[in-house]
């Protein structure tokens, strides 16, 4: 239960919330994103993702609240608040209150296991359950159902708690992203997925056939229960980005129920990252492509390099935004882009770390700024794990990305 004191702290919050989204400031980075992903960029945009880093930029000593449920609440407004003060990037701080659906799933009949990381931030490793093809009989079809009951209370209490202050939206599913070989590999085993391209190649297509059709059935599942949501709007996409545009939803768009043509979605294969461009396209990217094909437009990729795969990536149907990793040639990258496609920029998060570079970062964004002139640029700062308990670091990076651009 939410205390009268912790209602009131909330609430305030929230205030503070709907004041910044009427900066004006907003309506235009609205704009400009809007044109942007439209292919009509007036500048590269900017977002910053701190992800691992906001234990350190909010910690839980930040957190006034005591109730599980109300510093939850508390935190998703901080953050947005946070976001809004700190970062000269372009976010737009929207005056809403999103409540999900109360969806279920029966499961896809297997479930991953770990070797548990000795620290807190380690890394762990996969225990696969998946040993020989006939285990993927194991693998089950998700079956879908929405809670009315706790979905009505969900959104009840929100209405009652910022339906004064906050436009509250219900929304089911907005993010579609697919994540076959992820999902594959945390079963099989990263190791064990790599031997059997080679050893076992028409094992491993099994299995991707099988998560293929298991996805395909959620998306009619999806449409079938009307659980769609449009994403046209400040929804995350891909693995960087917002969905602001003019383009979707799709002509014929009934608002009573949305279609896949009307949406974003997105996919990526972030463990084929050192594979080959044919066996990236044949192991993966052959499954994705014919799960992305329904919708209206879509982005491929996360922390792969796929300066090499572009060509690959560019048969993607209403493909839109392209993810750059830290580890790929930008300049290769943007003479394959051009103004075709949204140049998804990932910089590096290193440089977050250790001594704080300002000389060597200058350098270091204004090259891909040099080397994407002419392309859709957007920087999207993310998987930052940690900055070293420097969260002036995340200001001062994107005041020096500002800098720069406005200095082109």
């Amino acid at each position: 239960m939410i205390s009268k004191q912790e209602r009131r702290h909330l609430r305030d919050l929230a205030k503070r919330v709907a004041e910044a989204a009427a900066r004006p400031i907003m309506a235009e980075r609205r704009r400009l994103w809007k044109s942007h992903n439209s292919l009509r960029p007036v500048r590269p945009m900017i977002l910053v993702f701190p992800e691992g880093s906001w234990r350190e930029l909010l910690p839980d000593a930040a957190l006034r609240c005591k109730d599980k449920a109300a510093r939850g609440i508390e935190w998703n407004l901080l953050h947005r608040l946070y976001t809004c003060e700190h970062f000269f990037d372009d976010t737009v701080i929207e005056k809403e209150w999103v409540v999900h659906k109360v969806i279920k799933s029966t499961g896809w009949g297997l479930e991953p296991k770990w070797r548990e990381a000795p620290t807190a931030t380690g890394a762990g490793a996969f225990e696969p359950v998946i040993h020989k093809a006939a285990d993927l009989r194991k693998l089950k079809f998700p079956e879908i159902s929405v809670d009315p009951e706790a979905t009505a209370r969900d959104l009840a209490a929100a209405q009652d708690l910022f339906g004064d202050i906050l436009d509250v939206r219900l929304k089911g599913v907005a993010h579609v992203s697919f994540h076959l070989m992820n999902q594959y590999t945390h079963l099989r085993g990263l190791n064990e997925v790599m031997m059997d391209m080679y050893d076992n190649p028409s094992m491993l297509c099994d299995a991707m056939a099988l998560l293929e059709e298991g996805h395909r059935r959620l998306i009619r599942q999806y449409v079938a229960l009307n659980l769609l949501s449009l994403n046209n709007d400040g929804t995350y996409h891909s693995s960087g980005g917002v969905g602001y545009t003019d383009e979707l939803p799709a002509a014929g768009f009934d608002p009573e129920r949305v279609r896949p043509r009307d949406m974003w979605a997105s996919a990526e294969a972030q463990e084929l990252a050192q594979v080959s461009p044919d066996m990236h396209a044949r192991f993966s990217m052959a499954y994705e492509k014919r799960l992305l094909a329904p919708f209206g437009l879509n982005g491929y990729g996360c922390c792969e390099d796929l300066s090499l795969k572009l060509d690959d990536v560019f048969t993607i149907p209403n493909i839109r935004r392209i993810s750059i990793s830290p580890f790929a040639s930008v300049d290769r990258s943007a003479e394959k882009l051009g103004a075709r496609y949204i140049f998804s920029w990932k910089p590096n998060p290193a440089h977050l770390v250790g001594r704080f570079d300002r000389q060597a970062l200058r350098a270091y964004i204004g090259h891909t700024l040099k080397a994407a002139r002419g392309c859709v640029l957007e920087m999207i700062l993310k998987d930052t794990h940690t900055c070293e308990n420097h969260p002036e670091r995340f200001t001062e990076w994107t005041r020096i990305a500002r800098e720069l651009i406005e200095s082109r």
